[in-house]
């Protein structure tokens, strides 16, 4: 074998392609933290940091959806004003006076 080829180089490449490979997926089974390109740690849990972004966006969505909910019935009566005839809206106003 010729050490100074381009075969031995690129199979040395591969080698430590496939090595990496193979400690990555070792490490993600067994739950260690894997590092990403910029030097930051992923971890199989999420993290915490991660768990209470999730809670508060839950909560927004929980409170949007209320809002939602509170518009659309709105809209709803909004939309029972513009097309009921102008005398019912007359009497339905009269009668709540009373």
């Amino acid at each position: 074998m010729d050490f100074g080829g381009p075969d031995f180089v690129l199979s040395i490449i591969a080698m430590s392609f496939i090595a990496w490979i193979v400690t990555t997926a070792i490490r993600a089974k067994h739950g260690y933290p894997i590092e990403n390109e910029w030097g930051g740690t992923i971890s199989r849990d999420g993290g915490a940091e991660l768990k209470r972004q999730n809670q508060l966006l839950e909560q927004e969505n929980s409170l949007l959806r209320g809002k939602l909910g509170r518009l659309e019935e709105r809209l709803a009566v909004l939309e029972r004003i513009a097309t009921d005839a102008p005398a019912r809206l007359t009497a339905e106003i009269e009668t709540l006076r009373d």
